[in-house]
């Protein structure tokens, strides 16, 4: 038995969870959030009760510090001993680091270097893991990359039709994101059929605020809708998904607006919340749609029109599919979204059944019988897959 730390650090965040591996038993997860505000909130959950705390939390390292003791307060752990490794979620490792590894300078000096690729991100993620190596200097680190699953593409598959050198010089390619998410949900969905991974081909539908599809064939990623960034791809809560590049140009002009606004705008103000112009909450869309508003529909329907496209081309990529996977917040628990992307891609032999369909939250079969693929959906667990990368490394 060993405790490994789940985490994924965000600017003013910090997210956790502890496991008990290699039998994945959830001991306890929570969050730490408005880290550097004023009135920081510290939750903690523990045997189906939630402990709450608000105080002012200065950085990330008095929040791992509070988070440790914490752990010992409440009996969890009866010394920083017991934690034997801390897994970090770590969103881009760009073409350097290709897999899970352990942390130590050199990776984090390569982290450094490769910071304007997500630095949304990646700052804060390497926060996190200084703030863990300050209060637990002999435990071992390991970043689990969102990027690595993806590194098995074919040139053919992450280039763009740019000049090469963008490429050689910049590192412009696609990279692809929900990696530890497309990697865990494929492996489970390949066990439920009863299947090694390398037997089956499987499109996962990574349907969250964010969200991306994999083309899974043989147990490896092959395609992916997310690119350089995770603007790419099919329309989400707040991002538009892929237009028309000289949009942008157009768009600066005509409001008078640098690219790093209209970029924003892509980014944090289109998607659901910018065609619908209500929320970038799936259920609000489904709410008002269902009332007789049409931008709210348009924005649903918008969605399931580009994911059914890469379905469907995934689908060709792949010489067949074998499964398709819903998972995430959307994916998990809106039966009508699934119900409504299944049936636009009829053709290829899917079929969804509607008894079956009526889930949320649930691993399930929701295809009929008589379906050529079987749909499923499969609940994620980021977490469980950092901790095993993590056992894993450690353990070497």
């Amino acid at each position: 038995m060993a405790k490994i730390m789940a985490v994924n650090a965000g600017s003013s965040s910090l997210k956790f969870q502890l496991l008990d591996m290699p039998e994945e038993k959830l001991i306890t997860s929570g969050v730490v959030e408005r880290i550097g505000m004023k009135d920081s909130v510290f939750t903690i959950k523990l045997n189906g009760e939630k402990i709450e705390q608000i105080t002012d939390i200065e950085n990330h390292s008095v929040a791992v510090k509070m988070l440790l003791e914490k752990l010992i307060d409440l009996n969890i752990i009866a010394s920083f001993d017991e934690i034997e490794g801390v897994g970090h979620r770590i969103v881009h490792g760009a073409s350097v680091i290709t897999n899970s590894c352990i942390i130590t300078e050199k990776e984090i000096a390569v982290l450094e270097s490769i910071i304007d690729l997500g630095p949304l991100h990646l700052g804060p993620n390497l926060t996190g893991i200084k703030a863990f190596r300050e209060i637990l200097p002999t435990v071992k680190q390991v970043g689990v990359f969102d990027t690595a699953f993806h590194q098995t593409m074919a040139e053919e598959a992450f280039l763009y039709a740019v000049p090469y050198e963008w490429y050689e010089f910049y590192q412009v390619r696609k990279y692809g994101f929900h990696g530890t998410s497309h990697k865990f949900v494929s492996a489970r969905t390949a066990e439920i059929m009863g299947k090694k991974p390398e037997e089956v081909n499987i499109i996962v539908c990574h349907i969250g605020n964010g969200a991306s599809i994999c083309a899974v064939k043989q147990g490896k990623s092959v395609d992916t809708s997310m690119g350089f960034t995770p603007l790419e791809g099919i329309p989400m809560g707040t991002r538009s998904g892929n237009i028309d590049p000289a949009i942008i140009e157009y768009m600066s002009n005509k409001k008078n607006k640098s690219v790093k606004e209209i970029t924003n705008i892509l980014n944090k103000h289109s998607g659901y919340i910018g065609v619908s112009g209500i929320s970038s909450d799936s259920r609000d869309l489904v709410k008002a749609s269902s009332e007789g508003n049409h931008r709210a529909e348009l924005a649903i329907e918008i969605q399931a029109k580009r994911i059914a496209d890469y379905i469907a081309s995934y689908y060709v990529y792949m010489g067949g599919a074998d499964a398709i996977v819903f998972t995430a917040g959307i994916g998990e628990n809106a039966p009508t979204t699934r119900e409504n992307i299944i049936n636009r891609v009829k053709i290829l032999g899917a079929e969804i059944d509607s008894e079956r369909n009526n889930c949320r939250g649930v691993e399930r079969l929701i295809s009929t019988d008589s379906s050529k693929i079987k749909v499923y959906v499969v609940p994620t667990n980021e977490e469980v897959m950092i901790a095993r990368d993590t056992l894993s490394l450690i353990h070497n």
